[in-house]
Formats: structure tokens, sequence, C-alpha cells
């Protein structure tokens, strides 16, 4: 699954990506040297993220499930034998 960026988000996301290489490693580094790293992370690395992200969906849904299908037996009637 590919997902796009706005103009806005990629570029502040350029400009955090530049900032940080500037205050951490002490390098200026062009619009274009750090939109590449962007489409690096954006390409390779984010789907990691994702992925993980929808895991942690997927548990609160089961967990949510449970509680409802819980509830739902709280009005189960009872049977004669």
């Amino acid at each position: 699954m590919k997902f796009e960026l706005t103009k806005e988000q990629r570029q502040m996301m350029v400009e955090d990506i530049q900032y940080f290489y500037l205050n951490e490693r002490g390098e200026e580094i062009s619009e274009f040297v750090a939109d590449n790293i962007l489409e690096f992370f954006k390409d390779s690395l984010a789907p990691h993220f994702y992925n993980n992200a929808v895991n942690d969906a997927i548990t609160v849904l089961q967990t949510q499930y449970s509680s409802i299908e819980e509830e739902v037996r709280t009005l189960e009637r009872p049977m004669r034998r």
C-alpha cells in the first residue's frame, strides 16, 4: 500500500530532517537530500511502523469484541431441562 503525503506534510518532514542533521550531526543538507532521505524512510521503513499499528488495532478490536461478546452473553436466558 503506497500512501501520499500532502505538500505541507512533505515540506514539514523535509524541514525536520534538515533540522535533525544540523542539530545532531552539525551538517547542513539540501532540501533535495532531505527529500531523498524522506523517500527512503517512507518506502523502506514506514511499512514496518504501519504494520505494527495495524497489529495494535487488531489487538484493540479483539479486546473490544471479547467485551461485547461477554455483554451479549449476559442476555442469554436459562433453559429448562
